[in-house]
């Protein structure tokens, strides 16, 4: 299997989804600019959604996919297929209670995660109204995760690739149509995530009858348990629940935060998430889920050159693609936030505040995606020990920066924590790497480096003047217009910076790389 390859198609389909996420987050901003209902429905989102990254995709993910290659590998289709079974039985059963009591105690969860929202009467209820509608969005997109875990290990990408693109379908839908027929049209987003959930469900199961890996179900929940393989899955899992979610647990401690600052800090804080998602799902995720299976292919063939080699594969790619988004992001902050979100009830200093978070996560952007490079490397070995203990360590520091941050520099502190926390996070999880020897750099690492820092400078200094030209929030009246020049800057920076590369010898067929 040709890896670049593979990302490239995987890519293609993530920048599908994220350029659907992005157009669903200027129709949000349109309809609902930022405010004290729209923090509501970020607060409500974000406690399912939480969940979901902690048990569905991240930690369970983690966990699942070394221990069903193995079985694919070492025992065969059958093995594999009663695997995956009990397993889908045992999550079905665990998702089902958490939505019952998620559903039950909505309340204290929107009081313990947002407090200042109790000051808000009003966007409080509405809060708990679409946490409780969107708190089964967790078994939905828990079911989601298997499937795409079983679908990656058959090397099976595109489908679990697009799938993120029916929720942003199913959300552009409701701000479009729904949301006007409502009392309260923000409700509209908790309808959209709930049916949003239901396709993302639906596309899976023709994909996995073609492979004939669709789980049957058992109405029992103790056959699950019983299952050897399923009980080490939850062994791996409950601690990789720390590992890899540490910063979606300081972004939930965020949300808090923010909660108590000014009115629209938590949709400032989360427009600007939307932007540093879009890197770090094209390049990160996309990287982390083809790593990850052939990682733990390697490490079941004994094959630790092979091993090493694919690290340093994605390191080398992690570094050529995440530092020039990151010096994007941080000089064309204002041109990205105005062209998508600065339109209807979008004010311009709702446009200028969401500037501050996004420069603030682009100083951590490059360690944001290679955490998603460098753990795979671990879980691959299933070894969820270490990366637990960086984790909470991290952790903590994350929330010592921000008692350091915050009262300075207000929600953009919340934001640069974050990016210092993973950049941190990055760092140990490497070092222990090269300790434990599973990773030795192949050479020309210094050389490399020098290219992409000359690289970088110049498309740097055309993003700076190519920003200075024009007046990007009096062109709100000429989207158009902005559209046009935001898109010609970034062209002109690709350029820039691709070709000062070629220029010093790179060479797009170096990182060619033939996986079995």
């Amino acid at each position: 299997m040709n890896l670049l390859k593979t990302l490239a198609a995987i890519s293609s389909m993530t920048m599908l989804s994220r350029v659907t996420g992005l157009l669903r987050e200027s129709l949000f901003a349109r309809a609902f600019g930022a405010g004290a209902y729209t923090d509501a429905f970020i607060v409500a989102f974000r406690i399912p959604n939480l969940l979901r990254r902690l048990f569905a995709e991240g930690a369970f993910s983690q966990a699942f996919v070394p221990i069903l290659s193995e079985y694919k590998s070492q025992y065969g289709h059958d093995a594999s297929k009663t695997l995956a079974d009990h397993v889908a039985t045992t999550l079905l059963w665990a998702t089902m209670v958490v939505s019952v009591i998620g559903i039950l105690a909505a309340p204290a969860f929107v009081y313990f995660i947002a407090t200042g929202l109790k000051d808000k009467p009003g966007a409080f209820d509405a809060a708990v109204w679409m946490t409780r509608l969107m708190f089964p969005y967790i078994a939905f997109m828990s079911f989601v995760a298997l499937a795409g875990g079983i679908l990656n290990t058959w090397r099976e990408f595109k489908i679990p690739a697009f799938t993120p693109v029916l929720l942003n379908l199913s959300f552009i839908c409701a701000s479009l149509f729904l949301a006007r027929h409502l009392a309260h049209p923000i409700y509209a987003m908790a309808i959209a995530v709930f049916v949003g959930g239901l396709l993302q469900v639906g596309i899976q199961i023709p994909a996995l009858m073609r492979i004939g890996m669709l789980p049957r179900l058992a109405f029992n929940p103790l056959t699950g348990l019983r299952d050897p393989g399923v009980r080490r899955v939850l062994k791996k899992m409950g601690p990789a629940v720390f590992a890899v979610s540490a910063a979606q647990i300081s972004l939930m401690i965020n949300t808090s935060i923010a909660s108590r600052l000014t009115e629209g800090s938590i949709s400032w804080l989360s427009y600007a998430d939307r932007l540093m998602e879009f890197p770090t799902a094209l390049l990160g995720v996309a990287l982390g889920t083809i790593l990850l299976p052939s990682l733990s292919k390697a490490n079941s063939d004994g094959d630790t050159v092979e091993y090493s080699a694919l690290l340093d594969w994605g390191l080398r790619l992690t570094f050529l693609l995440a530092l020039p988004a990151a010096v994007g992001m941080a000089t064309l902050a204002l041109p990205l936030i105005t062209t998508l979100f600065h339109y209807g009830k979008f004010s311009d200093q709702a446009a200028t505040m969401s500037t501050q978070p996004l420069i603030a996560y682009s100083v951590g952007l490059i360690g944001i995606i290679l955490v998603k490079t460098l753990a795979p490397a671990f879980y691959a070995r299933q070894d969820i020990r270490t990366p637990v203990r960086i984790a909470i360590g991290v952790l903590i520091a994350t929330q010592l920066m921000n008692m350091l941050f915050v009262p300075h520099i207000a929600v953009a502190g919340l934001a640069l924590s974050i990016g210092l926390g993973a950049c941190l996070n990055a760092s140990f999880l490497y070092w222990g790497l090269r300790r434990r020897g599973i990773y030795t750099p192949l050479p020309g690492w210094g050389k490399f480096g020098l290219r992409l820092a000359v690289a970088l400078c110049v498309m740097g200094a055309v993003a700076v003047f190519g920003s200075a030209q024009i007046d990007w929030i009096a062109m709100r009246a000429h989207p158009l217009l902005r559209v046009g020049a935001l898109l010609m800057i970034l062209s002109l920076c690709g350029l820039s910076y691709f070709a000062a590369l070629l220029a010093m010898g790179f060479r797009f067929r170096d990182f060619k790389r033939i996986s079995n």
